[in-house]
């Protein structure tokens, strides 16, 4: 069985890393080499660099935060925000990234994760999605949304889920608006659909707020990865914390040779 990942999350908006809830209200939370250090530093399994305005501002990804971060870290690197083309995927790639995040993109060219798979390979593309629930002719509907959270799609979850698997992408991050930043607990009902739609690694994020979230998330939630912000940003918990946790309840993560030095949780 594969080991269970935790992956701390840098959403960036102007070179420094931010956090808000439900994608708005942003405040500081450092720059983004000396989070991603410490995260390694702690044992993060990987980490995800995302540029949260670039594609609402109809900019590139700024490529300098990126290989400033790709030389100070080891552990893989998925960035995202502003990739529109296969010649974004391959600057991306060249530049630090281990994988690359589609999300507006992807919506706009549906075809861009199935060439951009054919092209660098499955294992480096991954279709990230921004859902909503919303009412639609008074009923609960599961919608992608783009730009940041800020633009709705018309597109169902489940069906755009099945059509990035099929199209060769090699991982989902399955981001919950409702619940982001909220730090009330990740979207177990969406989060389970998802996992058992697809037979690649489904990534949750949106609302972490506690370990118990984490693990609830893991096995209720039939998730590959958690992916956390608030609560590794602002020292809450770290990184060893939550492994440690998460091994004391039977749950099969990485620990570093470290492991003499993690602090229980209880």
């Amino acid at each position: 069985m594969l080991a269970k990942r935790i992956i701390p999350c840098l959403d960036v908006d102007k070179g420094r890393v931010v956090k808000g809830v439900k994608f708005f209200d942003h405040v500081d939370a450092g720059s983004v080499s000396e989070c991603a250090v410490r995260y390694e530093q702690q044992g993060a399994d990987e980490l995800v660099f995302y540029d949260i305005t670039a594609s609402h501002e109809e900019r590139e990804l700024t490529l300098n935060i990126l290989r400033e971060a790709s030389e100070r870290v080891f552990m893989p690197l998925t960035v995202g925000g502003g990739i529109r083309t296969i010649e974004d995927v391959r600057l991306m790639l060249n530049n630090g990234a281990d994988k690359v995040s589609i999300n507006s993109a992807a919506v706009l060219d549906e075809s861009l994760i199935k060439q951009s798979a054919l092209r660098f390979g499955s294992q480096c593309i991954v279709l990230a999605i921004d859902a909503n629930r919303v009412k639609k002719n008074g009923k609960e509907f599961w919608e992608v949304f783009v730009n940041g959270g800020r633009k709705a799609t018309g597109i169902e979850v489940m069906r755009w889920v099945r059509k990035g698997r099929d199209d060769g992408a090699g991982e989902i991050v399955l981001n919950v608006m409702n619940a982001d930043g909220t730090k009330a607990g990740y979207d177990l009902e969406m989060t389970s659909a998802v996992s058992e739609e697809v037979n690649i690694p489904v990534v949750a994020s949106g609302g972490a707020g506690t370990l118990e979230d984490m693990y609830d998330v893991l096995t209720k939630g039939k998730a590959d990865a958690a992916l956390a912000a608030s609560v590794f940003h602002f020292g809450k918990y770290t990184i060893e914390q939550a492994k440690r946790y998460l091994r004391d309840k039977g749950v099969n993560v990485r620990l570093d040779n470290q492991e003499k030095n993690l602090t229980s949780v209880n």
